[in-house]
């Protein structure tokens, strides 16, 4: 595909929603005040505390669940970064790293912002290992490194074999508690961001949330940090945790921040597939060592594909595995690590080995059935380098925000680096936001009224939608069903007021889907995670396309 430096924006017209998702009187509503207000507790906003924090900004931090079960927490395969020349592969560069990401992101990664992110990514690492994080050491005493798909040498970072993202977790929250300028808040739900209105240019200027014993609060803050994570749990199979319901997203569009890449969901090759059991990862990093993809005849199928095989880019290799299921008509392909040393195996994914022990699988001899589930999303809310949106006082770093490194694919582990990176920019980024200027007294109120709504079944119904008809293959008919099926849900059953965590999720869900949807439906070509089935050409534009989306909030 040629692709020019010539960058085009197409705007589409998304979902008209309710500026706020509930009543309030910030006149009666207990408040807290604080210089940086971070939403999420992820590497990213846990990142962005401690930069802010350490510049001398009072931080409070609002978490949707504990620190310890945010989605970074889950990630298995390791954080992506070239070291100092002392520590990496000798054939490895910045400039490979950056080549890599470009390539996997198929021609739309924003190049200044992946070289950029790649230059910073030993300084970065360097400040996790400050705060604790202990990464796997090889003989040498040297830190393991490994390599997974798209990348071209050896130069992920991985801890306690295949549980990266709980060291970093552990480490990071570690740190925040034990920082006297940050408070931390857990299991809150923030239902919306509070801006000063069209007068002055929607600053946002803080959140409202309910507390962890259910009362409606409010925190205001100069500067607010979105660190909500992703949307997965959008899609029936997924390898997400509940909490990825894309409520920051959602958020975001209300205010009037800008969106951008919707359409580009990545989908994991590989999830442990068994009916009745959860769609746990099962990491790239294995296929890195030597495991194999096999069909259901036993044949290894990737050779045929791509000249990396099982380490070809996730776009191509869930890809191949759907085209597999659909040619063999079986549920799903197989993972072999069989030929691989078994105490290897076990010392190196003790996670994995676990999570399949329990389900009577033994990875050491047997095949680990497996599917592609929705994974990562590669687009969000449009930023600069440094978290920066187009809402003054709104910043947005981690999975919920697009920065431009992704383009239409993620390359493996690049996901974490992201977070860690733009977060310690953003905060320091925030600290320099003007002082306080006290709370405001804004009232809103609404003529929606309460009503009886079966949200479990709703939920169900979109994430089967989702996955069905926006999901790793997609039509324009299959689309154009997604879009009028969550348009007639929210204007009808979801067009009214809810007084529980689970019904704002639905409402927020509802948005995102819509505008993933809005989105898929305006990119007629294949391109990256984005598949279209009734296109048989891939992207022949010769300039970068982005489709964006802005709302302009109704305050009335």
């Amino acid at each position: 595909m040629a692709v020019t430096k010539q960058t085009v924006r197409h705007a589409v017209h998304g979902p008209d929603t309710p500026r706020y998702l509930i009543p309030f009187d910030l006149r009666r509503q207990f408040h807290l005040e604080t210089d940086v207000l971070v939403i999420g507790g992820g590497v990213a906003g846990l990142s962005a505390a401690l930069a802010a924090a350490d510049a001398g900004s009072t931080v409070i931090i609002l978490a949707k669940t504990a620190l310890s079960e945010s989605n970074t927490a889950y990630a298995q395969g390791g954080v992506a970064g070239v070291l100092h020349e002392c520590e990496r592969e000798t054939s490895d560069s910045i400039q490979a790293h950056v080549h890599d990401t470009m390539i996997a992101g198929a021609g739309l990664c924003d190049e200044e912002c992946v070289t950029s992110i790649a230059e910073y990514a030993a300084d970065a690492l360097g400040f996790l290992r400050e705060h604790g994080c202990d990464f796997d050491i090889n003989d040498s005493g040297n830190v393991a490194l490994t390599r997974e798909g798209g990348h071209s040498a050896r130069r992920i970072l991985h801890a306690n074999g295949d549980a990266t993202g709980r060291e970093i977790s552990r480490s990071l929250a570690e740190a925040v508690r034990q920082h006297p300028h940050i408070t931390i808040h857990e299991h809150v739900f923030v239902i919306d961001l509070l801006d000063a209105g069209p007068e002055e240019q929607g600053h946002v200027h803080g959140a409202l949330f309910k507390s962890s014993n259910n009362n409606i609060c409010a925190a205001y803050a100069p500067a607010c940090i979105l660190a909500t994570g992703g949307c997965g749990q959008m899609w029936r199979e997924t390898s997400n945790p509940s909490c990825a319901t894309g409520d920051g997203l959602a958020m975001a569009w209300r205010t009037g921040a800008t969106l951008t890449d919707l359409e580009f969901m990545q989908f994991h090759p590989t999830c442990l597939y068994i009916a009745g059991a959860p769609r746990s990862l099962i990491t790239e990093a294995m296929r890195g060592e030597g495991a194999y993809l096999k069909n259901h005849n036993g044949e290894r199928f990737m050779c045929h594909q791509h000249e990396l095989a099982e380490l070809a880019p996730r776009d191509i290799v869930s890809s191949a595995i759907v085209n597999e299921i659909r040619s063999n008509d079986f549920p799903h392909v197989w993972l072999d690590a069989s030929h691989l040393d078994n105490t290897f195996l076990r010392n190196r994914f003790p996670t994995i080995t676990a999570t399949c022990n329990a389900l009577s699988i033994d990875i050491t001899n047997e095949w680990i059935p497996v599917h592609p589930a929705a994974h990562y999303h590669c687009g969000g809310i449009q930023t600069d380098h440094t978290g920066r949106t187009n809402v003054p006082g709104l910043y947005a770093v981690g999975e919920v925000a697009c920065t431009g490194l992704h383009g239409a694919n993620r390359l493996a582990s690049n996901s974490l680096l992201e977070g860690l990176v733009v977060g310690l920019r953003a905060g320091h980024s925030a600290h320099k936001e003007s002082a306080f200027s006290g709370p405001r007294a804004l009232v809103h109120t609404s003529t929606l009224t309460h009503a009886h709504v079966d949200i479990s079944d709703l939920t169900h119904s979109l994430r089967a939608l989702m996955w069905q008809r926006v999901g790793i293959s997609r039509t324009g008919k299959s689309l154009n069903t997604a879009i009028r099926s969550i348009d007639f849900w929210s204007q009808h059953q979801a067009n009214c007021l809810f007084s529980q965590s689970t019904g704002w999720e639905l409402q927020n869900m509802l948005t995102t889907g819509g505008l993933i949807a809005r989105a898929a439906r305006s990119r007629p070509h294949s391109v990256g995670t984005h598949r279209r089935r009734d296109t048989t050409d891939e992207n022949i534009d010769t300039h970068t396309l982005h489709y964006t989306f802005t709302h302009t909030p109704n305050h009335s």
